[in-house]
């Protein structure tokens, strides 16, 4: 490595290999120790903690300068590497320690708001006050520099793969799909506004008709929503299209990329291909459409167990053309008191789902609220479907088939995290594909693209767009990490009349489609190549592979879950001068008082 300053090493590298050796080292102040002749200083810095020794042969004014150290000043250290009489088999610098002959105070602290350790106790709010403070923490620090080491393995592998790193714009068109924009005003052009990305996804297709046929990108990306532990207001994604590839070029040179970053940063080597599932079997099995198969525990429809039962709860049900589905929960019967299951019943409301049905199978007979309906016949199917051994507890939701998928699913997540059910350290990935082209948006009660509106539907689906497009397949695909979307792509529609129909299904007049999407349009009439792509979300992959349960602590300087920046105050009104420039006026009746952010 070219030496670039009078550093030796960082201080969390001083090993044995440096013994006897002088070095200079630069950091901040864990601790100090004073035990009369011996002052011991714990030197910190993004590699780790040195000890460093100061004893009363190295001089009065040393001991007196190292006696007057406090928490976090900054210094340099100059001294030799000797070994230390008492091993610290914990530290990767246990060995050894430095004792100091010099010591230059670079900037003192005064006393911080927090200690700087992983186990602190501060509150969100003021950790985030002072997030340079909080970024000293070895956790974060650590988390930081893997998501650096993925990205220097992204770069690396599309290099080698001959893609092209090409930036596209930050300030866009708003488009009518997807989350909020940020907008951005224009003084140019006043009443006017740019968009802040969602995500390339056009310009990156319009870089394939311009013959740039392998394209990737670090991107970031912009969402005005409603905020949770694995989303940001802004984010950044792992960027990729090619052309005259179909659906399986893609997930090659995915999956090439998931090995050598996986190598690279976490000393794995995961084995390809990757398992695949449909999107249909993962929501049946397993309740979501980002399933974590780490753990078995599938989801089972039980219609043709049930469809005589003397249950009127589960006989209803199919008999309206729902479904009665059920997971069984190994150990559970023990594990689960009716408080607890009552607490679960209570949560998959907000599923739709009207009630929990349970049952325990415990020495060879079914117990609780269910089991008197259960009858020899169902017992016994029941007992083969799950492969019951005993001790297991039966959850079961009879509802339309969404509300029993979506209640599932969380039960069978929920339960195996309590349950210790998941290896933390295994990293399963599983691609699902056959997506549905169509999903209903309840909120707005109507049909909106599942991925996005330039998603080319299967042969069969193009047929059906003009009659039934919410029977329509895609040509899509999802890669999943341990029950997260890491990353989503498809086939893209390379062809005008195929788009026009797919504006058409999702409600657009001819007018507004080439208002919104004229460029596109016009040049799918140019000569535009077969293509496709995905994006990985790079923040939630980083979380991921750094053992974090919130994207927030793999970004240095995240919004919290109001959206704004509690450090820089963040978002803040500006200037009325730089408001009028703009042509804007803020209706201040329209003002929420919020508090300071």
């Amino acid at each position: 490595m070219m030496k670039m300053d009078k550093r030796t090493d960082y201080c969390g590298n001083i090993t044995a290999k440096y013994l006897d050796q002088d070095v200079t080292l630069f950091g901040w102040v864990q601790r100090v120790r004073n035990l009369g002749n011996l002052i011991f200083i714990d030197l910190r810095d993004r590699e780790g903690i040195v000890q460093v020794v100061v004893n009363k042969d190295s001089g009065e004014e040393l001991m007196a300068k190292a006696d007057s150290l406090g928490a976090e000043f900054v210094l340099e250290v100059k001294g030799k590497v000797v070994k230390r009489s008492s091993v610290n088999p914990n530290m990767k610098t246990g060995e050894i320690e430095v004792d100091a002959n010099e010591i230059i105070i670079l900037n003192k602290a005064k006393t911080l708001p927090f200690e700087i350790k992983d186990d602190l106790n501060a509150t969100e709010q003021t950790r985030w006050k002072y997030r340079y403070l909080d970024l000293r923490r070895p956790t974060l620090q650590k988390a930081l520099i893997m998501r650096s080491k993925i990205l220097t393995a992204v770069h690396a592998y599309f290099d080698q793969a001959g893609f092209i790193n090409i930036e596209t714009p930050q300030l866009g068109k708003s488009t009518p799909e997807g989350a909020r924009d940020y907008l951005v005003p224009s003084r140019v052009y006043p009443g006017s506004f740019y968009a802040l990305p969602q995500s390339p996804q056009l310009f990156k297709q319009l870089l394939m008709g311009a013959g740039f046929d392998k394209y990737y990108q670090v991107a970031r990306c912009f969402r005005d929503e409603d905020l949770r532990g694995d989303r940001q207001p802004e984010f950044t994604q792992i960027d990729m299209e090619t052309s005259f590839l179909d659906e399986q070029g893609v997930q090659d040179y995915t999956e090439g990329l998931l090995k050598k970053v996986m190598h690279d940063v976490k000393g794995i080597d995961i084995k390809l291909p990757l398992p695949r599932i449909t999107w249909d079997d993962a929501m049946n099995y397993y309740g979501s459409d980002k399933p974590d198969m780490r753990f078995d525990m599938k989801i089972q429809n039980l219609n043709e167990v049930f469809k005589d039962s003397d249950f009127k709860v589960f006989k209803g049900a199919i008999e309206n053309g729902g479904f009665v589905k059920a997971i069984a929960v190994p150990g559970g019967a023990d594990a689960y008191s009716r408080k607890k299951i009552e607490e679960k019943q209570e949560y998959i409301k907000r599923f739709h789902a009207k009630g929990l049905a349970w049952a325990k199978f415990e020495d060879g007979k079914f117990s609780g609220p269910v089991s008197r309906f259960i009858t020899d016949n169902e017992a016994a199917q029941l007992q083969d479907i799950f492969g019951l051994n005993g001790g297991e507890l039966l959850l079961f939701v009879a509802d339309k088939w969404k509300v029993c998928c979506d209640s599932l699913g969380y039960l069978r997540r929920s339960i195996a995290l309590e349950q210790n059910m998941v290896d933390k350290n295994d990293y399963h990935f599983v691609w699902v594909v056959d997506w549905p082209l169509f999903e209903y948006d309840e909120g707005d009660e109507r049909w909106i693209a599942a991925h996005h509106p330039f998603t080319m539907p299967d042969d069969k689906g193009i047929e059906l767009l003009e009659t039934e497009p919410h029977k329509a397949h895609a040509r899509s695909y999802d890669i999943v990490l341990n029950g997260y979307e890491l990353g989503g792509g498809s086939i893209r529609i390379h062809k005008k009349d195929i788009q026009m129909k797919m504006f058409k299904a999702l409600g657009f007049t001819e007018e507004r489609a080439y208002k919104q999407f004229g460029f596109l349009l016009d040049a799918l009439d140019m000569g535009f190549p077969p293509h496709a792509g995905l994006a990985i979300g790079l923040d939630r992959f980083a979380m991921l592979l750094a053992g974090k349960d919130n994207i927030r602590d793999v970004t240095a300087f995240p919004k919290n879950s109001n959206a704004s920046e509690p450090m820089m105050k963040s978002p803040a009104p500006v200037a009325p001068e730089q408001l009028e420039e703009l042509g804007i006026k803020v209706d201040e009746a329209k003002i929420k008082t919020k508090g300071e952010n």
